[in-house]
């Protein structure tokens, strides 16, 4: 059963059929975990960088490894004395001491497509280390848990993916969507924000529909409701009306309403509108949303064209992280977190930037994948995450890695753990659980809360 996405035209327009589609497969079965008190946060911003980002090339390098540990390049101090990230990322450099790097972070799933769904979803797929095909009985998404337990009463989703679903290489992978919580629970996915002109013309009232002719089509199709059964879909129809009716709404989607100065500082890519795109629906109101990076893993068979690029890089690492990668994470990364703090959007917003995976310790040349310099494997034994937002310790460093980045030394988490945090942020019990369409409890998150993490 592939992901429900609003059937999008050549140039990403959403139709307002597709819209109002969203009103079907709602669940009528109650949800109930317990809140943990006050929440941290109002939002949850989680940017995903699918294709296995190398902790030893940003956040835990490795200066006095060897030469086919440390890689080529160097490293440079931070704004917290003693914290040193590599050369390419100066501008994160500058903000380090505004969010808190997690270096130990550990599982052992070694593939892209389960690897993701089990940092999408908290959960490890029955078929650890493989490419799965998307199932109905998949775990849901992070976002559709939010949704079971959180309908938004401003949106028809809580959650909303921006520049997914991944390909993972060629088609999506699981832990995109709801899964056996339904297609009602499926997070709102835009596929490129970069067509905001066509997206946003999807979400307009066409010249011939005044906002008073929408009101008797709604009531129309109330009256031919009435003797339905399932309180649910009528509901659901309703919040879409809401959507088209509410100028507030559809205005969060349009990218064209930023200035040229903005839009140029998160980069003029995918990457970058796409987090643009994040921040003006947290600020709409959106409790959950989740940028892709890049919306593909692939990296060193590519193009030259760094919109394709994603961080799996077996071959021509170095190459393609200098050129490619990093300069478009920093430059995008520090004008998200910049402009939330601007906007006073940080302080009750969680940011978290994570991937499936990190990268091998040890730099060489792998035969099967294009490229002629050395890359690093797949490694899920140690990687970094970054926090920021929410009350985060900015400048804090939980956990730590060994000589080569290679496994915990210190503090091991595990992708449970990191779900656990972002529910508990938001006062969602991560002990607490969700139900599906036949009433059966499953726990929120199989991880605890991060310690230390907050101030």
């Amino acid at each position: 059963m592939l992901p429900f996405v609003p059937r999008l035209a050549p140039l990403g327009r959403i139709h307002r059929r597709d819209w109002l589609a969203l009103g079907l497969g709602a669940l009528a079965a109650p949800a109930f975990a317990k809140p943990t008190g006050k929440p941290r946060a109002k939002r949850v911003l989680v940017v995903f960088t699918p294709g296995g980002v190398s902790q030893l090339e940003t956040f835990d390098p490795k200066p006095n490894a060897p030469e086919e540990v440390r890689g080529a390049f160097g490293t440079i101090p931070t704004a917290v004395p003693g914290l040193r990230f590599g050369e390419h990322l100066p501008k994160l450099a500058k903000l380090a001491d505004q969010f808190a790097v997690v270096r130990s972070v550990s599982h052992d799933d070694l593939d892209h497509g389960s690897a993701c769904y089990l940092s999408l979803t908290g959960q490890f797929h029955s078929r650890k280390s493989s490419n799965p095909p998307l199932s109905p009985a998949d775990y849901p998404t992070l976002g559709a848990i939010v949704q079971r337990l959180r309908p938004s009463d401003q949106f028809p989703r809580s959650a909303v993916y921006l520049n997914g679903p991944v390909l993972l290489p060629e088609i999506p992978g699981p832990g995109n969507n709801g899964g056996f919580l339904g297609r009602g629970c499926d997070p709102l996915t835009v596929a490129d924000p970069g067509a905001a002109k066509e997206l946003v013309a999807g979400l307009s009232l066409p010249g011939e529909v005044s906002p008073p002719r929408l009101d008797s089509r709604r009531e129309l199709l109330a009256s031919l409701d009435r003797t339905a059964t399932e309180s649910t879909y009528r509901e659901n129809t309703q919040a879409a009306f809401k959507l088209l009716h509410t100028k507030s709404v559809r205005e969060a989607f349009d990218l064209s309403r930023e200035s040229e100065q903005t839009r140029d500082a998160y980069g003029r890519h995918r990457s970058g509108q796409s987090c643009l795109l994040a921040r003006r629906l947290l600020e709409a109101g959106v409790p959950w949303v989740t940028a892709f990076f890049n919306h593909t893993i692939r990296g060193q068979d590519k193009s030259e064209e760094t919109n394709e690029y994603g961080w799996d890089t077996h071959n021509d690492i170095f190459a393609a992280l200098k050129d490619h990668l990093l300069p478009r994470f920093d430059q995008t990364f520090t004008a998200l977190l910049t402009d939330l703090h601007d906007r006073g959007l940080l302080k009750d917003t969680l940011v978290c930037c994570m991937g499936e995976f990190g990268r091998a310790p040890k730099v060489a040349l792998e035969k099967n994948f294009a490229g002629t310099s050395p890359g690093r494997k797949h490694w899920g034994g140690c990687y970094s995450v970054l926090f920021a937002g929410a009350g985060v310790s900015g400048g804090a460093v939980i956990g730590s890695s060994d000589q080569q980045a290679a496994y915990p030394q210190a503090d091991p988490l595990t992708p449970g753990d990191v779900v656990a945090t972002l529910f508990d942020a938001l006062g969602i019990d991560p002990a607490g659980h969700y139900t599906d369409p036949a009433e059966r409890p499953y726990r929120v998150a199989t991880g605890e809360a991060i310690a230390g993490l907050f101030r």
